[in-house]
């Protein structure tokens, strides 16, 4: 059965992006250090494959059978030039969506009728395979409605100091997560929890 994973490169004092994100600056300033254990790739993927252990972690994100993305992450994207990966199917959801949004080898559903909508839309499209998740508020909007299955998060040792944090919006409740993996490589050290539920 298909599980919603966030795949997410954090700082160790819990910055997802540097401060002044926007959509020329998708990472903030000094936010790019967060994907450091990344290859230096261009327009393809695969050409961000890392060597070493991050290879396994790298391989297992774009072995996903769709992407689920909060509205903010795919504007500041550019859309992936409308393929995140291997034409996989991309949903996002938005109360409003674009006239025009990027076309490229992926089908991109705008899904305006909730996030419980989008999830149920994207496992469905993602068949026997994962669904990747990007996007702070919609990994929120998930853990608070109980739909997130996992969370991968690639710690990288520095300490922004101010940005985007990943869990600001969570509210009072109470959420348990359980390491089920932890892998250290050069610069990282990706970190699988299953949300307990």
């Amino acid at each position: 059965m298909s599980r919603i994973v966030l795949y997410m490169s954090m700082s160790l004092d819990g910055f997802i992006a540097g401060p002044g994100d926007d959509a020329q600056h998708g990472l903030g300033r000094d936010g790019h250090r967060l994907h450091d254990w990344l290859a230096t790739g261009g327009a393809d993927p695969v050409s961000y494959r890392p060597e070493g252990p991050s290879a396994q972690v790298f391989d297992e994100m774009l072995a996903t059978g769709a992407v689920l993305t909060g509205r903010r992450t795919f504007d500041f994207a550019g859309g992936w030039s409308g393929d995140h990966h291997d034409g996989v199917p991309i949903f996002v959801p938005t109360h409003h969506p674009p006239s025009d949004g990027p076309r490229g080898a992926a089908p991109i559903t705008y899904v305006t009728d909730g996030i419980e909508s989008a999830v149920r839309q994207a496992k469905a499209a993602a068949g026997d395979r994962h669904v990747m998740m990007h996007g702070a508020d919609t990994a929120q909007r998930c853990l608070r409605a109980g739909l997130l299955d996992e969370v991968e998060i690639h710690l990288i040792p520095v300490l922004l100091g101010d940005g985007r944090r990943l869990f600001d919006n969570l509210g009072s409740d109470h959420i348990e997560l359980t390491l089920v993996r932890s892998i250290d490589a050069p610069g990282v050290t990706h970190l699988r929890f299953r949300v307990d539920r």
